[in-house]
């Protein structure tokens, strides 16, 4: 049994699809920074994403917990074209294939960019490398909203559109425990 333990990195205040882009987090919430690193497991290894939200996110929380090295797979989606522009932007530029990324994700994909399935795929081989490399070990694992919904879809074994629309705040755990025969999912968006 491996807990998994995924923290959405503190917030960046940009108001547009923030992908691959490499945008500091805000970490001035000290109270809550501490109070995050306080409810997440003392033995637990840490990782994150490379991008600088999150691994600052992850030297905020680290207390005393081992790091393990910073994990390029960990990203959030790949928005492509639509990169740093706002929703309304891309409403206005790809009006139809921006409704169908958000009602019908799977396989659809901003220009350039990857689909929610193409996450998942990255997604889910580095936490199973993760896994797989040490078994038992409870896990923090500081990333990004699309990697944790993506999380839950793969734990609940449900369509994507079924978890898109959960709430996954910054600075929040997302709960889940992987067992030799499937998951088990505990707290969503926990705000400690």
């Amino acid at each position: 049994m491996t807990r998994l333990f995924l923290v959405r990195h503190g917030p960046t205040h940009a108001k547009s699809f923030v992908g691959w882009s490499d945008l500091p987090a805000d970490l001035s919430d000290a109270g809550a920074v501490a109070r995050l690193s306080a409810h997440l497991p003392k033995s637990a290894l840490v990782v994150s994403s490379d991008l600088v939200r999150a691994a600052a996110t992850a030297d905020a929380i680290q207390g005393g917990r081992e790091r393990l090295p910073h994990h390029r797979d960990l990203r959030e989606f790949n928005f492509g074209d639509w990169e740093l522009l706002s929703f309304r932007e891309v409403e206005v530029r790809d009006a139809e294939l921006a409704r169908a990324y958000w009602t019908t994700p799977g396989d659809i994909r901003p220009p350039g960019g990857e689909s929610w399935n193409d996450a998942r795929l990255r997604v889910d081989a580095a936490l199973d490398g993760l896994l797989a490399e040490n078994p038992g070990r409870d896990l923090v694992v500081v990333a990004h909203i699309g990697v944790i919904l993506g999380q839950v879809q793969r734990a609940l074994g449900v369509d994507p559109a079924e978890v898109i629309g959960h709430k996954i705040d910054n600075l929040s755990v997302t709960h889940l425990t992987r067992h030799t025969d499937g998951w088990e999912v505990g707290a969503i968006n926990h705000l400690p």
